[in-house]
């Protein structure tokens, strides 16, 4: 059986959940937080959280750029909500010292969707993800404004885009680890599955 270990960055954010929910969907999960608990991971998750105090604690922990080294040579990352901000090569409007890990072209504006109390839930047609649409939790969501010839856009909601992916990098502006379905993170696995399938012959 190819079970990839995928791990979770865990210096902010709902880490619990996207561990749980990498679980459920057959991989081995596990928290990240220095750069050799990165060496031992096939694949990662960017949780949403705060992206500026995210990527300050990655470039604290001595993980920021480690973990642009691997998403350059292709280790699979996902990344929701803020998570999606970290892997935008331009955000719109960033904060002063805010830094991306890059891996998707695609221009991204922060809290796009609104405030805290402006949050919602939604049904998401996801590419990619069978069955009905994907309920999407929307938490002080970005959106993405536009994507480079290499991306491909998974899903839109409202005339926004908020699923996109390139290569072995998969980001959503909405949180399914919230929800209890999982296929989203299945969707994930087996991308990371693939991506190891060559070495595990």
């Amino acid at each position: 059986m190819n079970t990839p270990v995928i791990g979770v960055l865990a210096l902010q954010g709902d880490v619990r959940e996207h561990l749980i929910a990498l679980a459920a969907a057959d991989a081995v999960a596990r928290p990240v937080r220095r750069p050799e608990e990165l060496a031992e991971v096939d694949g990662l998750v960017l949780p949403g959280g705060e992206s500026t105090t995210i990527s300050k604690l990655a470039v604290l922990f001595g993980v920021m750029e480690p973990l642009r080294a691997r998403v350059a040579e292709g280790m699979p990352v996902y990344g929701t909500c803020a998570g999606m901000i970290m892997l935008a090569d331009k955000i719109l409007d960033p904060r002063s010292g805010q830094e991306t890990i890059g891996g998707i072209d695609m221009i991204v504006r922060r809290n796009a969707f609104g405030r805290q109390n402006e949050s919602f839930e939604a049904a998401v047609d996801v590419k990619g993800v069978t069955g009905d649409p994907v309920e999407g939790v929307f938490i002080r969501a970005p959106w993405v404004e536009s994507v480079g010839a290499d991306a491909q856009v998974l899903a839109e909601h409202d005339g926004h885009i908020v699923a996109v992916r390139q290569g072995n990098a998969l980001a959503t502006s909405f949180h399914p680890e919230l929800t209890g379905d999982h296929r989203v993170h299945s969707l994930f696995v087996d991308m990371v599955r693939a991506n190891r399938a060559p070495e595990s012959l």
